[in-house]
Parts: C-alpha cells; sequence; structure tokens
C-alpha cells in the first residue's frame, strides 16, 4: 500500500454509482490520520454494479491518481467497497460440543462454531463476502461476545452472512486489477458507513442506517454491537435527478445542479414566491420556473425511498429494536428537510450522520457524501474482516472454478 511519513497506510475505495471516492489514511502512533483523498465522476457503473469495465477503470485510475498526489504515497492495495441490488444477507446459527482439556473455549472453538454456522447451501452463482459474528451462547447462557477462556459443554454462534453475485463481485476486482491496483478485500458499503458514523452508544441501543447513494440506498441495522439486519434498495439520488430532469424538461447534468442548488424535501421550505432558471434543451432559451415545482417532484420520490426503506425493515424482526432511530448519510442526505421528511415517512426520531472526527485531513471528508469511503478505512485499519479474504492472489476466482467443478462431479 505504500508508506507514509511516519507508518503504514490503508486506502479506502468507494466505488459508487455517481462518484469513485478514494481515501488514503495512515496508520500514526496517534492514530488514524486522513492523508489524501481523490474523487473523481463515475461512469461505467449502474446501480453499483459495473456495466462498462473500461470506463470503470479509468475512473478508478483518476480518484487513486489525485489521492497519490495528494498524499504523496504510491498506491498498491485497496479495500473496495462492494453493494448494488445483488447483495444479499441473512442470518445463520451454528453449534458445536466443546471438547478441549476441562471444556475450556479456545480460539480454534471460536473458528470452528463460525464455520458451522456458515456450512449451508449457498447457489454456484453466489460468493461469500462476509461472516459477521453478532453473539455466542455457552450453555443456554447468550449474549456473550467473546466466549474464549470460558467453560461449556455447548457453544453455538449467531452470524450475519453477507453473499453478492458472483459476476458482480468479479468485475469491481477486475476493474481495480486493470487499474493497476491490488484488492485487500471487499467489504460491504453499508458496514463501512456504520463504523464512520455511528456512535457506540446509538449501535448499543440499536440503530437503523440509511446510506442514500447515487444509484442505491443501503440499509444497516446494527444492535448491541452488531450488524443484525442488512438490505440495498435499487433506488437513490440518480432516481431524483432522472424524475427532476424529465419533470423540468432539462438535461439530466443540469438537473443534478438543480437539486443540489434549489432542491428540498419539503415543501414547506420554499415561498410561493421563489423562482429558478431552468436550463432547456435543443438549444431554446432557460426558463424561470417556481421553485416548488421542484419540491413537488423531489419531496414523493424521497418518501418512496423511505417508505421502501421502512418496509425492508418491517420485513426483519429488528423492526422495533431501533432504540436509538434513524441516521441517515450519502449525498442525498444533504437535501434541506430531508430529516423531517424521514421522521414522518419513518415514524421515529432521525439525524444526518457525517463521519465522526478522526485525525489529519478530517475536514476534507467531514462530509456525508464520504462516510463510506472513511468507513472502509477505519475498517482496515481495525482490520475488521470477519469472514474476509486476501483476494491479492486471486483466490476468488479459484474459490468459483473449484465450486463449479464439484458441481459438475455430481452430475456427471
Amino acid at each position: 500500500m505504500g508508506k507514509g511519513q511516519s507508518g503504514k497506510t490503508v486506502v479506502g475505495l468507494d466505488i459508487g454509482t455517481t462518484k469513485i471516492c478514494a481515501i488514503i489514511a495512515e496508520l500514526a502512533p496517534s492514530g488514524l490520520e486522513i492523508i489524501g483523498v481523490g474523487t473523481s465522476p463515475a461512469q461505467g457503473l449502474r446501480r453499483g454494479v459495473v456495466v462498462h469495465i473500461d470506463d470503470c477503470v479509468q475512473s478508478i485510475a483518476g480518484a487513486i491518481e489525485k489521492a497519490e498526489l495528494m498524499a504523496d504515497v504510491k498506491v498498491t492495495s485497496v479495500y473496495a467497497g462492494v453493494a448494488g441490488g445483488h447483495v444479499k444477507s441473512f442470518n445463520s446459527r451454528g453449534v458445536i460440543a466443546v471438547s478441549g482439556q476441562n471444556h475450556e473455549i479456545r480460539e480454534q472453538d471460536v473458528k470452528r462454531v463460525i464455520d458451522a454456522a456458515q456450512a449451508i447451501a449457498i447457489p454456484l452463482d453466489r460468493e461469500v463476502i462476509h461472516v459477521l459474528p453478532q453473539e455466542y451462547i455457552v450453555d443456554d447462557q447468550d449474549g456473550i461476545k467473546n466466549p474464549v477462556g470460558m467453560s461449556g459443554v455447548r457453544l453455538e454462534s449467531e452470524v450475519h452472512i453477507v453473499t453478492g453475485a458472483v459476476t458482480s463481485v468479479q468485475n469491481i476486482v477486475k476493474s481495480v486489477q486493470r487499474a493497476g491496483l491490488k484488492v485487500a478485500d471487499i467489504v460491504l458499503e453499508p458496514l463501512a458507513s456504520c463504523r464512520a458514523v455511528l456512535t457506540d452508544d446509538e449501535e448499543e441501543l440499536g440503530v437503523a442506517l440509511i446510506d442514500i447513494g447515487g444509484g442505491t440506498t443501503d440499509i444497516a441495522m446494527i444492535i448491541d454491537g452488531a450488524l443484525r439486519f442488512s438490505s440495498i434498495i435499487a433506488l437513490g439520488g440518480n432516481n431524483v435527478t432522472n424524475d427532476v430532469s424529465v419533470g423540468l424538461r432539462t438535461p439530466t447534468k443540469q438537473a443534478e445542479q438543480l437539486k443540489i442548488d434549489h432542491g428540498a424535501a419539503g415543501y414547506e421550505l420554499v415561498g410561493p414566491d421563489e423562482m429558478i432558471e431552468v436550463p432547456s434543451v435543443g438549444g431554446r432559451p432557460p426558463r424561470l420556473v417556481p421553485r416548488r415545482h421542484l419540491t413537488d417532484i423531489i419531496e414523493p420520490r424521497m418518501a418512496e425511498i423511505f417508505e421502501l426503506a421502512r418496509g425492508e425493515i418491517a420485513k426483519s424482526k429488528y423492526a422495533e429494536t431501533n432504540r436509538a432511530g434513524y441516521v441517515l448519510t450519502g449525498g442525498a442526505s444533504k437535501l434541506p428537510g430531508i430529516v423531517e421528511l424521514a421522521e414522518r415517512t419513518l415514524g421515529g426520531p432521525v439525524r444526518t450522520g457525517s463521519p465522526l472526527p478522526i485525525g489529519g485531513l478530517y475536514d476534507s471528508v467531514n462530509d456525508p457524501a464520504f462516510s463510506t469511503g472513511v468507513g472502509l478505512v477505519l475498517y482496515a485499519a481495525e482490520g475488521r474482516q470477519f469472514g474476509g479474504r486476501d483476494l491479492e492472489d486471486g483466490s476468488l476466482f479459484d474459490n468459483i472454478i473449484t465450486r463449479m467443478k464439484n458441481w459438475l462431479k455430481d452430475f456427471f
């Protein structure tokens, strides 16, 4: 990954639908310090999935180059975020008998019980991204965070398993590799965002994070400090922009700027006499339009996203356990009036979350749009690699080929 002035560096690469963000952080004695940030407009991606690999490679290279220039280091490997509608997750349980001396639970027992929890049939077209321990149960005593050293006869584990479509994950890894980089690990983007914006109190009480990106809206529920539920909705800020483009008959690029400069998620925030200039298409002159027309387009789409998020959370058994409420992050969460609209739709307390303060160039990333990127470097720095893997040796592709060979053997 390269060396900074005083220690090892880690790099987070947020491959979003709207922008590619690279963040370089240094593991200094005083803690993690941001030393480089680079962004470039995303090309070749749709709803978190690569649709044109060459364009995606150029966007990744552009973001990395800017971050390298700021940090004055050479990047060789990254922690890449993964999202998109192809990501699916579920909870599972594993059970083993403790066989050690005096029935004392050892590290290898913990590994065995986690392996038992993920020993389930996973379709050939899906790849495990994370196996995240939630809690352990020793002889019917639940709520145990770390059972090593305890005595017991029976050890159980509750885990959250995240899977992604093999081809979608493979295309992300290929894009990064073609940009001249290695992939140290792939990380679920809402998991990274949680790490960046949630406080310890929120994670213990129970909180739902809603990360509204360009192409997707990512949902994660943290309860008692563990990820209990995650889901990804294939709607985001780009859908709002498209609605504005169609509704006001203006090019997409100008619609995005109108949304940023004049958009609001609450009708009551806009005066009846406020007017905005809307660029036209086909060489026609710009028009003056009441700003409330823009709000009338934005508010229903954002309300729809929150309704879908509420529906996803309602499907889980944790719908009533987010006692700390909801935290909004991602670029679209900066719209004026978004918190009030979310509170009306979700029926609970809501706040907007930016990355929590860390060292170095924090001012450069103190924005909800950088939550995932900051979370990726925090994840890397703390070694939060539950069920992760080193992809530098091509093990992902080897695993796919092995599974397909075994599948063919069963039939022939």
